[in-house]
């Protein structure tokens, strides 16, 4: 595995430790979890009553078309966190007739990790590096009530302390928030983050949902035009394929879709630029995140945002 990502945010070059978080190219994965699908677990609660009478009936075909096509990254999350990951899209669940307060991720299905044993894991991360800051996106909620909602912020408060940067803090450059000892930044998609400083807002997602490089890139390039939120962001290089494309090709799965139009959709990447300008972009998001060198080439766009000597700055990149 390359290692050499693994602390990119305090190998940046001083003058980049000025320039806020914002206007920075931050890698991330979308979907971070889904690495750990427990292919026997229910459907969510979300999908079809076609989709789950289909499920029901014929699991020897849904089931493994759930895992070739659900499963976005093969990674373990202190792995991702090592490669360079600082974005992780988190999709947090309560299993229906489950009367523990366990809280899953889930993508179609759930995972067989708990959401706190997660990010126990990113926090021990952490400690070890001190000078990394990551953005946790935490949304969907399926089957979580406002009780449910407010055990877990607890729990979130209490794992990671005086940590989280709260949503009032106005200078968000990595050497304000090293001075603060903030590490954590945590959106949080639901009304009720509201009632709490240290939760941020949903983070908008330029999602294409579409399944060619092409068509990503149109919409990305489309987004591009009208200009960029003021806040963090999230350019989306995930692929989506529809259910007749997934039935008509029992073959694929999203791994081989993603790697045939991954040379596409890195021309197109080492094209773009970090920054405030309204056509820079800022979190880069995509599916294995391990294989594909996602992480590099995004680190690499901040070269773009030097102002000095060039040559030095080679120095500090992989």
């Amino acid at each position: 595995m390359d290692h050499s990502c693994r602390d990119w945010m305090s190998a940046l070059p001083e003058e980049l430790w000025d320039v806020s978080l914002t206007s920075l190219a931050i890698p991330g994965s979308h979907d971070a979890m889904s690495y750990c699908l427990d292919i026997n677990s229910p459907l969510v609660r979300s999908e079809s009553d076609f989709f789950r009478l289909l499920d029901g009936l014929c699991c020897c075909f849904t089931r493994p078309a759930i895992f070739r096509w659900a499963t976005t990254q093969d990674k373990s999350v202190e792995e991702q966190l090592s490669m360079g990951i600082r974005f992780f899209d988190l999709r947090v669940a309560h299993k229906p007739n489950d009367s523990s307060r366990n809280l899953y991720f889930t993508h179609v299905i759930y995972t067989h990790i708990t959401v706190l044993e997660t990010l126990e894991s990113i926090a021990t991360w952490l400690k070890s590096h001190p000078k990394e800051v990551v953005i946790l996106a935490c949304s969907h909620f399926e089957g979580l009530d406002d009780r449910c909602h407010e055990s877990f912020i607890f729990s979130v408060k209490k794992l990671f302390g005086i940590k989280l940067c709260p949503r009032m803090e106005s200078v968000l450059t990595l050497r304000s928030l090293w001075a603060s000892g903030y590490q954590v930044i945590l959106s949080y998609d639901s009304q009720i983050a509201a009632r709490h400083k240290e939760l941020w807002p949903a983070i908008p997602y330029w999602w294409a949902n579409k399944r060619t490089a092409e068509g990503v890139i149109s919409y990305l390039d489309w987004n591009k035009a009208m200009g960029r939120p003021e806040s963090f962001f999230v350019s989306g290089l995930n692929l989506t394929a529809d259910k007749s494309y997934i039935t008509k090709n029992p073959k694929e799965s999203l791994r081989t879709l993603t790697y045939g139009n991954w040379e596409s959709l890195r021309k197109w990447l080492e094209e773009q630029m970090p920054g405030s300008d309204p056509w820079s972009l800022n979190i880069i998001a995509g599916d294995f995140v391990g294989p594909l060198p996602l992480c590099s080439l995004v680190i690499a766009l901040n070269r773009k945002l030097r102002r000095k000597n060039p040559s030095q700055m080679n120095n500090y990149y992989p």
